[in-house]
């Protein structure tokens, strides 16, 4: 699967059934080479004019199923925020 291809899908927490939104980069670790986490944009600040506050970074461990349209994961999102 390709990264344009993942980009297409919605990541959702099944946790809480909450929408965290689309996947826009990846991390991967070289050592054993495979992706390591995946990087959602958070919610935009007023309005989208002033680009976004934060940005989720989920560990791939947390990825229970990836689907034609959807990617399930299942964590705390308070522990994936990353404040830029």
């Amino acid at each position: 699967m390709r990264l344009c291809e993942l980009k297409c899908k919605e990541v959702i927490n099944i946790c809480d059934g909450q929408k965290i939104g689309h996947i826009t980069d990846m991390e991967f670790d070289l050592c054993k080479g495979c992706i390591s986490k995946i990087i959602v944009p958070g919610p935009c600040k007023s309005f989208g004019w002033f680009g976004r506050e934060l940005e989720y970074i989920i560990p791939v461990r947390c990825v229970r199923q990836i689907g034609e349209d959807v990617v399930l994961v299942e964590c705390i999102l308070e522990e994936c925020i990353h404040k830029d």
